[in-house]
């Protein structure tokens, strides 16, 4: 059975974690206003905030996989709170940009060694750990646009600095996992073995590899709809329908919750009917919204970027979990790999979308990013894991 008070925990760290982590994309319009910046200079701290996460997260996932380290997460934690320290009160754009590498860093530290420590505490109900796990992020990153809203925007950048409240709060609740963790590893040295070893890979080399391309490929069709609408809704909204920053904040929020909600399902699916089934139907899934979202009124664009994220999100924990039973010996480094992949496509994307906002408006960003959930089709390819393993 799951240590379900660990998992808890790893979800409650996970929510505080993508809490401060959202706070970058929620101060986007402040940050416009303050540094007068365009859509590139928006693009590029996206980019540098994404990279930071992408390139570093592999890396520590393989480094804790080799010689694991109980103190990783509040170390990230530490790193975190520096950049948002740095955001707060930071007056010119290297600032920015440094904070955001100093955000991403954190983001790299914790979620792969968190995802593998979820990995380790579901023991045979991986996907239910892994959704609890992701659903805390969710949450986490679906408030912080609403406290943005309501404890910054009406004051000024500076009450940015309100939010390392929630970072110290993290450390107490990262106690248990540090102890449990210990705990684990004290036990598998004097079993001298470990857990992940005794698993053997279910496909052959050759598979492997392009099985894990038809991921990759999955993950840009993902992450390019999604880099359209964390990055750019709330100023495609203000530009579209003339709503304030707050009131675009607030419909930021609503899409956020839908990204908590998918990835609550799609966990425990995946366990049930099998994650090649739940990545097949959430990406392509999501065309029929993101082809119409362009073309509707106000309120039914919150209704169908709340469908759009709610399809898009349930995808990722199956993919992750889709990963690591496709590399079982290696939980950390391909929790890092994907998680670092999704948030570099992410900030290349944003960066690109930037520039094409700048030079034919914000509103063609949105027309030109409805298709690519169409790639999704490629889940097709995905060979079937639980007959591998019969």
């Amino acid at each position: 059975m799951p240590t379900f008070h660990i998992l808890l925990a790893l979800s409650a760290a996970h929510a505080l974690n993508d809490l401060l982590q959202s706070v970058i994309t929620a101060v986007y319009p402040m940050l416009k206003a303050d540094l007068d910046l365009n859509f590139r200079d928006i693009g590029l701290i996206t980019l540098v905030y994404q990279i930071s996460s992408s390139i570093f997260q592999p890396v520590v996932g393989y480094t804790f996989d080799k010689r694991p380290f109980v103190l990783s997460l509040p170390m990230g934690m530490c790193a975190t709170s520096i950049g948002i320290l740095m955001l707060a009160f930071t007056g010119s754009f290297a600032g920015i940009l440094a904070a955001v590498f100093m955000v991403g860093l954190g983001s790299a530290t914790l979620h792969p060694e968190a995802s593998r420590i979820t990995s380790l505490a579901g023991r045979q109900r991986r996907g239910f750990a892994q959704s609890v796990f992701q659903v805390g992020g969710n949450f986490g990153g679906s408030i912080g646009p609403l406290l943005v809203a309501l404890l910054v925007s009406p004051y000024g950048r500076s009450h940015v600095a309100l939010f390392l409240i929630f970072a110290l709060i993290a450390f107490p609740v990262m106690r248990p996992i540090v102890k449990w963790y210990r705990g684990y590893l004290n036990e598998m040295r004097r079993r001298d073995e470990r857990a992940e070893t005794q698993a053997h890979l279910p496909l052959s080399r050759r598979l492997t590899l392009f099985t894990i391309i038809v991921i990759l490929i999955l993950i840009v069709s993902k992450y390019i709809y999604m880099a359209s609408l964390s990055s750019y809704y709330t100023f495609y909204l203000i530009d579209k329908f003339g709503i304030s920053v707050s009131a675009s904040q607030l419909f930021l929020f609503i899409f956020v919750v839908s990204t908590a909600a998918g990835t609550l399902v799609g966990g425990p699916v995946g366990d049930r009917y099998g994650r090649k089934t739940v990545i097949w139907i959430s990406i392509l899934g999501t065309a029929p919204f993101s082809l119409l979202l362009p073309h509707v009124g106000l309120a039914a664009t919150a209704v169908l970027s709340f469908c759009a994220g709610f399809m898009l999100s349930s995808a990722f924990p199956a993919i992750l979990l889709y990963a690591q039973e496709l590399l079982p010996t290696k939980l950390g480094m391909v929790s890092g790999l994907f998680f670092g992949f999704a948030f570099g496509v992410g900030g290349i994307a944003s960066a690109v979308l930037g520039n094409f906002a700048d030079t034919y408006g914000i509103e063609a960003v949105y027309r030109a990013c409805a298709y690519s959930p169409l790639l999704g089709i490629v889940a097709i390819l995905l060979p079937d894991l639980r007959k591998s393993r019969k």
